[in-house]
């Protein structure tokens, strides 16, 4: 096979500290080492994995070589990521104490349960707590 692992996300960021926080103090990744880039960003890790990487908006270019803010060619509609998660009750807490708005959902067959909670830039976040 020829993908293996999916690698990260990256983001544009439009609220950069926002988004930031969104992903650290209330899911719980960790900022750790990221390269120094000629743009602002943070690198947000998951298990020793920088599985989010977090990009100014402001700043000039893009993977793609679009301006920033925009892809070049667009990269086509983006609805959700999503993580594996533990501890539904005390994220569910989290959510609700910092104000935000999230949507629970049970699968089909009720092996898991679902969380969805847009972050700053209004990305669609699912976390699955499996049964």
């Amino acid at each position: 096979m020829t993908i293996q692992a999916l690698e990260h996300v990256t983001i544009r960021c439009a609220r950069l500290q926002a988004t930031r926080d969104f992903y650290v103090n209330l899911l719980g990744l960790t900022e750790g080492a990221r390269p120094d880039f000629p743009f602002r960003g943070h690198w947000l890790y998951l298990g020793g994995v920088p599985v989010i990487h977090l990009v100014d908006a402001r700043d000039k270019g893009s993977a793609w070589g679009g301006a920033p803010g925009v892809a070049a060619g667009d990269t086509g509609p983006f609805d959700h990521v999503a993580f594996r998660g533990a501890d539904f009750a005390a994220l569910k807490t989290r959510l609700a104490a910092a104000g935000m708005t999230f949507r629970e959902k049970q699968v089909p067959g009720g092996q898991s349960a679902q969380i969805f909670v847009p972050d700053p830039e209004g990305i669609l976040v699912e976390i699955n707590f499996r049964a």
